[in-house]
């Protein structure tokens, strides 16, 4: 899968390239031409270059050894902790929201070790992720992952008010392991992770997570 080593999402790249050519070209003009719109235009450009950089930042992570722990998919604040009714596979599961905002890392990790056993994504709106409707109604991207044990955990990635391109790498069939990078979603977003009732819970509601880090719980 992509972005296991780079500094940034190969994702970012065009979109660097893009406002880094821009801010060069404008640069050289403003100079040519002594022209001062074309050197504030110069550095604005400069500046969206620095920000897409860092949106799409890819810092490394160091994965804890946690048995039968679920850990962060998101960098982020948690807006929802509780029982809810997950649609794909109709089961009562726990279930933890995560709010990322644009200034997040926005590359998300596999949460736990398993099989792909489902793969869904759902046409939908782009409400704001903080709204509790967004699980149900805006576009969205989930894998269902099983473990060697037989439980199963869902992790949804969640378009928003700004975000519109979910990307996930995983297909039904393939193993994935805990802490992978397995996708990203720009700009600004939630991750909505379901586990099976009877774990336990390790984290609050108003609780920032680190990606890849965070242990949100333990299954049963």
């Amino acid at each position: 899968m992509r972005n296991q080593n780079t500094p940034v999402a190969v994702e970012g790249v065009p979109f660097i390239a893009l406002f880094g050519g821009a801010a060069a070209l404008l640069y050289l003009v403003a100079g040519s031409a002594h022209s001062v719109i074309l050197s504030v235009l110069a550095g604005i450009m400069a500046l969206l270059t620095l920000f897409t950089v860092f949106f799409f930042r890819n810092p490394h992570r160091v994965i804890p050894a946690v048995e039968n722990g679920v850990l962060a998919p998101a960098d982020g604040k948690i807006i929802f902790l509780g029982e809810a009714r997950e649609e794909q596979t109709g089961e009562e599961m726990l279930k933890i929201s995560i709010f990322m905002s644009v200034f997040n890392v926005h590359i998300n990790r596999v949460p736990l070790t398993g099989r792909i056993v489902d793969n869904f994504y759902v046409k939908g709106k782009f409400l704001d992720v903080r709204d509790e409707r967004a699980t149900f109604e805006n576009e969205r991207n989930g894998l269902v992952i099983e473990t060697s044990r037989g439980l199963k955990v869902v992790v949804v990635q969640v378009a928003g008010l700004i975000a519109r391109r979910i990307v996930c790498y995983p297909r039904v069939g393939e193993m994935i392991i805990m802490g992978q990078r397995y996708g990203l979603i720009r700009f600004g977003s939630r991750l909505d992770v379901y586990l099976p009732r009877g774990s336990e819970l390790l984290v609050k509601p108003g609780e920032k997570t680190v990606c890849g880090e965070t242990v949100l719980g333990i299954l049963p």
